[in-house]
């Protein structure tokens, strides 16, 4: 109790004072023109001039508010004229009305009166005198500083290219230093920078439309603070406010707006002046209501984000001028009176006191630090570069200093990234191309397949792996091209058209990241690293031919000399007979044979004459001069033959496992035999059309100057043409992944030479997106953990439904350099029908024994068949009767008729040879 006696004590002590020293103190009177009586200024202007008042014993502030025309410059500048001369003057002007600003600093620089604005004006082309003193003190940021600093802001964006849309020509005024950043490239498939305005509206939609056809998805917005979120609204009905576009508001009040009502994923960007989240600020806004709710006995609950920014720049103008006039008021002080327009009286201490206030620190600012320069221009400010979704400062702009300070660092970039993505279903475009993807095939009967289910393959798994590491949803979206700049209508088709006309956020598939696509997208990481090389057939088709053998000689030869060998052999035959030598004595104990024996029948003869052809020699050989000196000759011809065979065999043998000649893209390149060629459109052309090396640009003449066209849509339709092409006069230019993938089951295709440059695999995606590290960082983890691998190990070899070549290829490659029997199957099936022929004349020489057996012993033939074949058939005997043991009857009479069925047939054996030798002399 007695505590609350002395506070109420105290309290009415300062009252006391304070209305005691109000007759004391300098009153002050400061001139307000505004637009509109209802202004927000009224609120800190009210705040201040109390606080002041109530805690400064110094000078007692009052206001003149006054409503000036916006448009009319002789009215408002009657409406100043009127201000000057009331009461007793004022020490400043404020006014809110840009569009009259001129006259009337004009009229306030004539009577020395301080002019007070917080307008964006335009810089002055004319130089001024520097001797010339304004009365004009701007507490907006200086135009050519504030220019350089929303510059400053884009270079931070990163924007490659941007289309600026202004409202009126002091939009395209601020915009002067951002279009300084335009590149001038000759090369570009577009320009830099475009430049389009806005038009009266309010249905802008033709615009956005012609906008939303260029492909551009970054976007410098500069109009007034009502019409943004109607721009905005339109833009979303044409679909120009998704994850890909990125807006750039240069209001600075666009703060004051609700966006949420957009439900967008686009990345809205602006700026403003001061932070509504600070202390000082919440502070500030909370005494206003305290103010309001004293002077006026009303609750007016200001959000923060409602102030603009008009407002904040003039609490800090009267707060400078209040503190500055206070002083002024202790020594000199401060001399005021009222101004007839029609005078020539002016201010005494007006430029004195716009002098302090240009050098003069208040005591506390919303709006950052306040310095100027002798025209009263800002030149010491902050731009904070606000992400209006998540209303987070991502940056800072120093005036004073003229540098960037960026306050969201790369872990806050990646999560607001991965937000965004997050709220959407991300479209991937892709291509139908194995074993990037495929359609998938029904595990039943009657199996609907829907979405994402009706494709698998590697893509299928390289984004679901990505979308797992970052937690997105995603679909795909099939085109049929790569994508290529198309000249003629001027832009890009193919997934590349797919990205920039904003029906996709990802493309992936056997994609290249090639300079050409990097000047219109962006591209990951590589997950793949490859390179151009030309596809083949292992070997030239060519017809089994068993009789490979026979090669070396003509058919003509073979026919000469088998003939040759007929004739020798006769010939032989008939000089044996001549020859004295040849005939010899059959019994050689005894020295005067009646009878002489030659032993070279026709049997023998052919035998010699075979025997020395194929180079085993014979058992017996001529004795006489003669036959000796023609089977000479046989040898002498037998060995030139055998070894010219022998030779020629090898060569003809081998031959076919001999290396290609093509073996390079040197050697391919200087021949005009084997076609070659590539898929159109794709990045494989464009390296060759590229090109500067000599082999490769002869390769790239070539293929445009072959009829008919070496050109193929795809790389399957390549694949097959090398395959279905004769005698392998087809050669296919791809990358070595997809090579390796189709000689993997393809066991008639080989990979010629090395690879021909190195390039890289990549998924796109729009130009500057958001969420580029994300998805490089997803790479990355998969690279890291091996998963990379296992999917190109699982669709390039596990998932196959052919059979592998590896085991193929591994013996091939070890047979390489040895016969196959392909090339000696003629010589097998020679020694099999050899060998059958003469099973075939044992039989019949067997089958006629057994006939001569039952004939001569008297005996059935089935007997003698028996007899003979159980003979034939017990291999442990060696040694075999002249004659067939039989039973003791059956033997001596079987022995008797044997003997005289012999001598009987030896004696009309021994008469066909007597008259047979009679007519030819032939002694038996």
């Amino acid at each position: 109790m007695r505590v609350e006696t002395c506070l109420r004590f105290l309290f009415c002590l300062i009252f006391y004072q304070l209305h005691y020293n109000e007759g004391s103190k300098a009153v002050v009177t400061i001139g307000v023109l505004l637009q509109e009586l209802a202004s927000q200024i009224n609120i800190p202007l009210n705040s201040t001039i109390y606080k002041k008042n109530m805690f400064d014993q110094r000078a007692y502030f009052s206001t003149k508010i006054l409503k000036v025309s916006p448009s009319d410059n002789f009215e408002a500048s009657q409406t100043l004229c009127t201000l000057l001369d009331s009461d007793l003057g004022v020490v400043a002007v404020y006014s809110d009305s840009s569009r009259t600003t001129p006259i009337l600093e004009s009229t306030c620089t004539f009577f020395e009166v301080p002019f007070i604005t917080t307008s964006w004006k335009a810089p002055s082309p004319a130089k001024r005198n520097p001797e010339e003193v304004r009365a004009m003190i701007n507490f907006f940021p200086e135009a050519e500083l504030f220019a350089k600093g929303l510059a400053e802001i884009v270079r931070s964006l990163q924007w490659p290219s941007f289309i600026i849309i202004y409202e009126n020509e002091e939009g395209l005024i601020r915009m002067q230093e951002i279009l300084k950043l335009q590149e001038i490239n000759p090369d570009s498939k577009k320009n830099n920078i475009v430049v389009m305005q806005l038009g009266p509206g309010p249905d802008y939609r033709p615009l956005l439309k012609k906008i939303h056809n260029t492909t551009e998805d970054n976007i410098i917005l500069d109009c007034e603070v009502d019409k943004i979120l109607p721009i905005l609204t339109q833009a979303n009905s044409v679909g120009m406010l998704g994850l890909h576009n990125r807006y750039f508001i240069t209001s600075l009040d666009a703060h004051t707006l609700d966006f949420s009502n957009l439900n967008t994923t686009a990345n809205i960007t602006t700026i403003r002046l001061h932070d509504p989240k600070s202390d000082d600020f919440l502070n500030t806004v909370h005494r206003w209501e305290l103010t309001e709710f004293e002077n006026h006995n009303r609750r007016v609950p200001l959000d923060p984000y409602s102030i603009k920014t008009e407002t904040v720049l003039f609490h800090d103008a009267i707060l400078l001028l209040t503190d500055t006039v206070n002083a002024m008021t202790i020594k000199p002080g401060i001399n005021i009176k009222p101004l007839a327009c029609n005078g020539t009286e002016t201010s005494d201490d007006g430029f004195t006191l716009r002098k302090y206030m240009l050098i003069n620190t208040p005591s506390m600012t919303l709006t950052g630090p306040l310095k100027f320069n002798d025209e009263g221009g800002r030149t010491d400010f902050n731009i904070h570069v606000v992400d209006i979704i998540d209303d987070s400062v991502i940056a800072t702009w120093h005036a004073g200093n003229e540098s960037m300070e960026l306050h969201r660092n790369y872990n806050q970039t990646f999560d607001a990234a991965v937000s965004n993505l997050q709220k959407i279903t991300v479209i991937v475009a892709s291509k139908i191309g194995e074993p990037y993807l495929m359609l998938r095939q029904p595990s039943y009967e009657g199996e609907i397949l829907t979405g994402n289910n009706r494709y698998e393959g590697y893509s299928m798994d390289l984004i679901a792996g990505i979308a797992k590491f970052i937690g997105f949803n995603f679909q795909f979206e099939i085109t049929d091209k790569y994508g290529n700049y198309d000249y003629k209508e001027k832009r890009w088709n193919g997934l590349i058209g797919e990205l920039l006309e904003k029906r996709a956020h990802l493309a992936v598939c056997d994609f290249t990241i090639t300079p050409e696509r990097r000047e219109v997208v962006d591209f990951s990481m590589p997950f793949m690293t490859l390179g151009i090389a030309i596809l083949h057939k292992s070997q030239t088709e060519k017809p089994i031919d068993m009789f490979k053998f026979l090669e070396p000689f003509s058919t003509r030869v073979w026919l000469y000399t088998g003939t040759l060998y007929l004739v020798i052999s006769i010939v032989l035959f008939f000089i044996s007979r001549l020859t004295p030598g040849d005939w010899e004595n059959p019994h050689p104990c005894e020295d005067d044979p009646e009878e002489l024996e030659n032993i070279w029948d026709i049997k023998n003869s052919l035998w010699l004459t075979l025997g020395s052809i194929m180079t085993q020699g014979c058992d017996i050989l001529p004795k006489g001069i003669s036959s000796r000196m023609a089977v000479g000759m046989w040898w002498f011809f037998s060995l030139i033959m055998t070894s010219s065979y022998t030779a020629n065999l090898a060569a003809f043998l081998t031959k076919a496992n001999l290396e290609p000649a093509i073996d390079s893209a040197e050697a391919l390149s200087k021949q005009t035999k084997i076609k070659y060629g590539l898929v159109k459109g794709g990045s494989t052309e464009s390296f060759f059309r590229n090109s500067n090396f000599s082999t490769y640009q002869r390769m790239w003449l070539s293929i445009q100057q072959t009829k008919p066209s070496v050109y193929e849509d795809s790389n399957a339709d390549g694949v097959l043409r090398v395959q279905t092409t004769k005698l392998a006069q087809y050669a296919f230019l791809m990358e070595s992944t997809q090579i390796e993938y189709e000689i993997e089951t393809k066991c008639d295709l080989k990979q010629i030479g090395e690879k021909l440059d190195s390039k890289s695999y990549g998924i796109a995606m729009p130009m500057n997106s958001p969420y580029r590290s994300a998805i490089n960082k997803a790479v990355l983890v998969m690279q890291e953990s091996g998963e990379l691998g296992d999917l190109k190990t699982k669709w390039w070899k596990t998932k196959r439904k052919e059979a592998s070549c590896d085991n193929q290829k591994s013996g091939e490659e070890e047979d390489a350099n040895k016969l196959g029997i392909a090339n000696l199957g003629g010589v097998f099936l020679v020694l099999g029908v050899g060998i059958a022929m003469a099973c075939v004349f044992a039989l019949i020489e067997f089958l006629w024994n057994c006939r001569n057996i039952s004939v001569e012993e008297h005996i059935t033939y089935k007997q003698a068949f028996m007899l003979e074949l159980k003979f034939a058939c017990n291999i442990l005997i060696t040694k075999k009767r002249v004659k067939p043991l039989l039973s003791e009857e059956g033997s001596s009479q079987q022995s008797d008729k044997s003997a005289e069925n012999k001598n009987g047939n030896k004696s009309i054996i021994n008469s066909i040879l007597h008259s047979a030798g009679s007519n030819l002399n032939i002694v038996n």
